[in-house]
């Protein structure tokens, strides 16, 4: 009877996955109500420890181990509402299908200003360590620097408002919560953006397969801000041509080219070994 029942929630949430895509329903659209859907244990956990603004908790009836406690006194602490429903109910209003069981509905999460990033590595005696990606597309990819960016001490993400995704829920999910520790600037113009950069005595480094020498032979110190290049079609020529230097990673096989949050996670670790690891 157990495994009957499972087949059919999975046959009816597979149902609900068609049932978007025939109605043109955008995966990483909000559920409505002016709030954003932050799902999963992880990072609903780390949106309560980093005092996220969040309406209310959607709780699967029955789930109560592990971190589902945690999540459920730390809500009640913070005086969040927690509300048992039936796991039909999440699978509905989810868009990563991937809830645990679990879903915050929260307000979006706020840009910050270009300057609030540059005040960010002012306040803790640092040069500015800021990612600039052009025309990211991929909601893992965006997840995936993000989680990449807080593990090495970056200051900040810079993303363009137009033909690139934004900080949406399944963002939220690939990136583990670390969309809560790493500022994100929403800029009109990415070409404008490095001058402005530039005039803060930032160094704006870019990656393509035609740099002029490998990340690891160039000096990566001091206020730097790295450009990484949409999926398939890399840094757009206006962009390009606005970096002061251009840095490859060299390829021994047979592919061209990385996975743009692979690409970024290894210059900016590079980045990192640089400026020392040293807290």
């Amino acid at each position: 009877m157990k495994d009957s029942r499972k087949r059919k929630e999975k046959a009816d949430v597979t149902k609900k996955r068609i049932s978007k895509r025939e109605n043109n329903i955008n995966p990483d659209k909000s559920s409505g109500m002016g709030f954003d859907n932050i799902e999963g244990r992880n990072p609903v956990l780390e949106a309560l420890r980093a005092g996220r603004t969040i309406n209310k908790i959607l709780i699967a009836k029955g789930e109560r181990e592990g971190s589902i406690r945690q999540i459920i006194a730390l809500a009640r602490e913070q005086g969040v509402v927690v509300q048992e429903v039936d796991r039909a109910k999440l699978d509905n209003i989810s868009t990563t299908y991937a809830h645990q069981g679990v879903i915050a509905l929260a307000a979006a999460k706020d840009y910050v200003d270009v300057d609030e990033i540059l005040n960010a590595a002012e306040q803790k005696g640092e040069p500015p360590f800021i990612i600039i990606l052009d025309e990211i597309n991929d909601s893992s990819n965006l997840g995936s620097i993000l989680r990449t960016a807080d593990a090495v001490g970056a200051h900040g993400i810079i993303i363009p408002k137009r033909r690139a995704v934004g900080l949406t829920s399944t963002v939220s999910k690939a990136s583990a919560g670390a969309i809560e520790y790493v500022p994100v600037a929403r800029v009109t113009n990415i070409a404008q953006t490095i001058e402005y950069l530039k005039k803060k005595n930032v160094w704006v480094v870019g990656t393509d397969a035609g740099g002029e020498k490998p990340f690891y032979s160039s000096d990566l110190t001091g206020a730097v801000a790295l450009v990484i290049g949409s999926e398939g079609e890399g840094i757009g020529r206006l962009v390009r041509e606005k970096c002061d230097f251009i840095v490859s990673i060299p390829m021994m096989g047979k592919i061209s080219s990385l996975n743009a949050a692979v690409a970024a996670a290894i210059v900016m670790y590079e980045i990192r070994r640089q400026r020392g690891f040293s807290e």
